[in-house]
């Protein structure tokens, strides 16, 4: 697990601080660009990830760096001039030329890195994860084993600093530093066993085993350690200044977006599950893609929504029924395909339309003021649980003093509908209010591995 909060005193491995060496005959040069308090431009380096940033299929720019840093030049009243680098390497690069007032793109804080920039905030604490496919024998379970085991990392990484320790304790370990491939492409090649392992921090491998379930966790490297924004030596201003804000309210703010974002609602690994998803996005998911599509022309819900939606419901089975009664690819109640004009829910086409028409109606009856992802989440539960109970969870947040248009808030909230201390209050009485909860989890997670297929 991974937490969002800058570390005031981290305690890093005895055997990682022994092995620390990242180059340290290089010094960074000094930046001479003007601040961006002056120019009104904050000038940013990052990579491709999908920890960083990276483009939906809109061809918007989102990730967890983005959304930070957005946020902080909001707040500064700055606009943000990006610089797509393709590995840490080249973004390390990118501070020592000096052209670059800051580097987001997942870096480790490290003693060798502080002696060459500016430590800007944390924002992330992660463990470095030696990663290998399940399917590996014999399985390296501890430092011991690593001699002889196959391993590349991407260079420039901490990773290579955290295997040179480990090396010193346990000699004979080799790996091999890749100039060209991302940890995240890195890792893809471990599922396809082109790579035997490799080591990558934590809160990558969590979101990257959902689209390669067959990545096994080997061991775990490094205690926690934080990742955080750099910038050239000597600006220290600004550091000083992007510190302040991180811990601000503001950045607190920030910083729980993000990770309700990005990272909360990714649950536990569950291998099988994953591992069939990614099976029927090959199998199932081709002969009903047009139709989440023409859905989405329809209805503006988004296609790659529909279909994780879909998912959840039936796994894409359009003879799929409930024992109480709900049927097809969407699995609309009798009453609900009537009131859309759906005639045959085990027509994929039709139940498709409709149900997206259903969450469309979900969406369109809620306030305007929701700000997005809130009020699709919302939505999500109104699928589930019915408008009825979903207004009544509203209400009940107001009563609490929290806030109804925040699905953060409405998560706690919701499933106060089965708590016999609240429901007798309400209109609709007893609803089981976690399980909304976890559908719409459910839905996001699948809906980061089925959006590939869309793009």
């Amino acid at each position: 697990m991974f937490h969002f909060r800058f570390l005031a005193a981290l305690t890093l491995a005895p055997l990682i601080l022994a092995g620390c060496s990242d180059n340290n005959s290089q010094q960074s040069a000094q930046t001479t660009l003007q601040p961006p308090s002056e120019t009104g431009v904050l000038k940013v380096a990052t990579r491709n990830g999908s920890t960083t940033y990276y483009l939906d299929r809109h061809e918007n720019p989102i990730g967890p760096e983005h959304a930070l840093i957005s946020a902080y030049a909001e707040a500064r009243g700055w606009e943000v001039e990006w610089t797509m680098l393709d590995s840490t390497s080249n973004v390390l690069d990118a501070l020592t030329s000096g052209n670059t007032h800051l580097a987001a793109a997942g870096l480790t804080h490290l003693p060798s890195r502080d002696e060459r920039f500016a430590r800007g905030p944390a924002h992330t604490e992660i463990t470095e994860q030696l990663v290998c496919h399940r399917d590996t024998r014999p399985m390296p379970r501890k430092p011991e084993d690593l001699p002889g085991t196959d391993i590349v990392v991407t260079a420039g990484s901490s990773y290579v600093e955290t295997l040179n320790a480990l090396n010193e304790q346990y000699p004979g370990i080799g790996f091999q530093e890749d100039t060209d491939r991302t940890t995240e492409v890195i890792l893809s090649a471990v599922a396809e066993q082109d790579v035997g392992c490799t080591v990558a921090d934590s809160n990558i491998v969590q979101v990257m085993r959902r689209h390669f379930p067959h990545l096994e966790v080997a061991m775990t490297l490094t205690d926690g350690r934080n990742l955080g924004w750099y910038l050239p030596a000597g600006s220290t201003d600004l550091a000083d200044d992007a510190r302040e804000w991180m811990n601000s309210r503001d950045g607190d703010e920030a910083l729980a977006a993000m990770e309700d974002r990005y990272y909360a609602y990714i649950g536990d690994f569950d291998f099988v599950d994953l591992r069939a998803l990614n099976r029927r996005i090959e199998d199932r998911l081709p002969d009903f893609i047009d139709e989440f599509r023409e859905a989405e022309a329809k209805t503006g819900m988004p296609a790659d929504l529909l279909a994780a939606l879909s998912y959840q419901e039936s796994h894409w089975d359009p003879e799929a029924k409930s024992p109480t009664g709900v049927r097809g690819i969407m699995m609309l109640t009798q009453r609900t395909a009537e009131s859309l004009g759906v005639d045959d829910r085990l027509d994929p086409e039709a139940a498709i339309d409709g149900g997206a028409r259903y969450l469309a109606d979900r969406h369109r009856r809620l306030p305007e003021t929701i700000p997005e992802p809130d009020r699709t989440f919302l939505a999500l539960a109104s699928y589930n649980i019915g408008r009825g109970h979903l207004l009544d969870a509203r209400e009940l947040a107001r009563s609490l003093d929290k806030n109804p248009d925040s699905w953060k808030d409405m998560s706690e909230v919701l499933p106060l509908k089965a708590d016999k201390r609240y429901y007798p209050s309400t209109r609709y009485g007893y609803a089981r209010g976690y399980e909304p909860v976890h559908y719409v989890q459910r839905i996001r997670n699948y809906r980061d591995v089925i959006r590939s297929a869309f793009e």
